[in-house]
């Protein structure tokens, strides 16, 4: 399959995609800007909100409004726009928050990386629904996507610096990574994984960062489709639409120059056949 280029060249840094039910519509985060783009239906943008310095990752609250992960913290966005900071989690300015998602518990998990990418700087950090906040994993490096499987027994997860897919147990009652065990492992010439997404049927779509391209892998771990990209840098991926069934992936111009992958930026599409889970809430 080969995903055609939805929007213009909108992020430098496109990440965190994700279909909002309440608003019908598709945002994604502009990394290192900080800033969450919300698309409407032909692929322009509808609103561009300045939230911080970064905005990492965002998932719709049960409440009304977003939760969003910010450079060192969490914070909570209000429908009207106004923003609720979280304390601050950390003081070392060398590590941000990077990729994250809601797990069946109502918590927001999201993990974080140094600007450099040093080895094991990076943990994963629980927003619980009361609003304490909890370290559940450590000693990662570049901790990226996050999804639970449907009946919530364990999740997916990328370190990238990895170069696998990972599965996960997760500890019910405080959301702590009890086991990270390799469950796909991909080869260095098709890219680094970044952000990953689930469908329906329990394929498990993968973003390949310098691959131009999202594989598919089925339950048991065999890749059977692989969608390219017009775009090295392939962050993320999400599906969407008004019925589940459009796969959305964001893409990256991060150390590009400007002469070099002109459609890098841009949010591409493709309809593969199969439908996605819907987004988990914070039930905070």
């Amino acid at each position: 399959m080969r995903a055609e280029q939805w929007s213009g060249v909108v992020t430098h840094h496109g990440e965190g995609p994700g279909w909002d039910p309440c608003a019908g519509r598709l945002r994604v985060v502009d990394q290192i800007a900080g800033d969450l783009v919300t698309f409407a239906g032909d692929g322009t943008v509808a609103e561009r909100r300045h939230v911080g310095d970064v905005l990492a990752a965002w998932r719709p609250r049960s409440a009304g409004g977003l939760v969003v992960a910010v450079e060192r913290g969490f914070a909570v966005l209000a429908p009207d726009g106004a923003v609720t900071a979280g304390p601050e989690l950390w003081r070392d300015p060398t590590v941000r928050m990077n990729d994250g998602a809601c797990g069946p518990d109502g918590a927001f998990y999201c993990g974080s990386m140094a600007y450099d990418a040093r080895p094991g700087a990076a943990d994963v950090h629980r927003l619980a629904p009361d609003g304490t906040t909890s370290v559940v994993h450590t000693g990662a490096t570049i901790s990226n996507g996050l999804v639970w499987a449907a009946d919530g027994a364990f999740a997916y997860y990328v370190d990238t610096a990895t170069g696998c897919v990972a599965k996960v147990t997760v500890e019910p009652s405080t959301g702590r990574f009890d086991a990270v065990a390799p469950w796909v492992t991909i080869a260095a010439h098709h890219g680094a994984p970044d952000g990953i997404a689930l469908d329906a049927e329990g394929g498990v779509w993968v973003a390949l960062w310098g691959g131009s391209a999202v594989h598919r892998y089925t339950a048991d771990g065999r890749l059977d489709a692989v969608v390219e990209v017009n775009a090295r840098q392939v962050t993320a991926c999400a599906f969407g639409g008004a019925d589940g069934s459009t796969l959305y992936v964001t893409t990256s111009r991060q150390g590009l120059p400007d002469d070099q992958d002109p459609a890098a930026g841009a949010v591409f599409t493709v309809r593969p056949g199969v439908t996605g889970r819907p987004l988990l809430p914070y039930a905070g």
